[in-house]
């Protein structure tokens, strides 16, 4: 009998994945997976033209999709988009529904702390999706739709989470990144960006010094799980005027400490020394000036 860990039990696993395989399905998760890409909504023939589909069989999935809530539809416009629902089931792979359940109440210290917009986002693939948001107690105040996509290379929150992955997953996330080039600021480099996430690792927070944005400023620090992986991130963000870059180690010490408060509700424990040598990256960052 031939070892399923050889190349004939190989193939023999593929053929027998491949016998189960189901079209339709296949389809339908190709056409929630492109609509995450079209915040602004698609039609029927759009969504067929694209993925190079049958105009009947995407009508038929996209209103069984619309039937089972997962996705909305505008009925002037006559256009599809993904619904609320489907983040019901990414927080159900989160530690089953517990992240925001165990974030939000920091995420408010945080936010009066700072007085900033403070979130919390998860990674999926090659971005960043926003899953919560507590708003600044300011009159004028950034705000971020619940289900939003930021590239990881500009966004503080994606910096975060990607410099404490496993280093060989690290490296093959970064394989697949595209480095867009949004204005002078955005690190558009490989080597530039990996250098920015050994900062990150060193200091215990990433910032976004208006990389996408212009006038757009976020601080943020990884939520660990209790394996030391990154299961999330939070940040504040503002406006550059109130968020200044001379403020970032300041900032970046009490989102770190609050991210920490969140990963130990997940049993995260930092590493003996970790605490104090990431301190004092802080301190020396602020110029030796006592953080407030």
């Amino acid at each position: 009998m031939p070892s399923s860990c050889g190349p004939e039990g190989a193939a023999t696993a593929r053929a027998g994945r491949a016998s189960y395989h189901v079209p339709n399905l296949d389809r339908a998760l190709r056409i929630l997976e492109f609509l995450a890409t079209e915040p602004g909504g698609c039609g029927i023939s759009q969504i067929a033209r694209r993925l190079e589909l049958p105009k009947n069989s995407v009508y038929r999935i996209v209103s069984t999709l619309l039937a089972r809530d997962y996705l909305r539809r505008d009925p002037v416009a006559k256009t599809f988009t993904l619904s609320r629902k489907l983040l019901s089931l990414g927080y159900a792979a989160v530690d089953e529904h517990n992240l925001i359940e165990k974030s939000l109440d920091v995420m408010r210290q945080l936010r009066d702390q700072t007085e900033e917009t403070t979130l919390i986002g998860v990674l999926v693939d090659n971005e960043g999706i926003v899953v919560e948001q507590v708003p600044s107690t300011h009159a004028v105040k950034v705000f971020i739709k619940v289900g939003h996509h930021f590239p990881l290379h500009t966004a503080a929150p994606g910096k975060a989470m990607v410099a404490f992955l496993p280093p060989d997953e690290r490296d093959a996330l970064l394989d697949r990144m595209s480095f867009t080039r949004f204005n002078h600021r955005t690190i558009a480099d490989r080597g530039q960006f990996e250098q920015e996430l050994a900062d990150v690792r060193a200091k215990g927070y990433a910032v976004d010094r208006a990389e996408e944005i212009d006038g757009l400023h976020c601080v943020a620090a990884p939520v660990f799980d209790h394996r030391a992986r990154p299961l999330a991130s939070i940040w504040v963000t503002g406006p550059a005027s109130r968020l200044r870059l001379e403020d970032f180690p300041r900032v970046g010490r009490h989102v770190a400490e609050k991210a920490e408060a969140i990963s130990r509700r997940f049993g995260y424990m930092m590493a003996e020394g970790e605490d104090d040598a990431r301190h004092a990256e802080l301190s020396r960052s602020e110029g030796g000036r006592a953080l407030r």
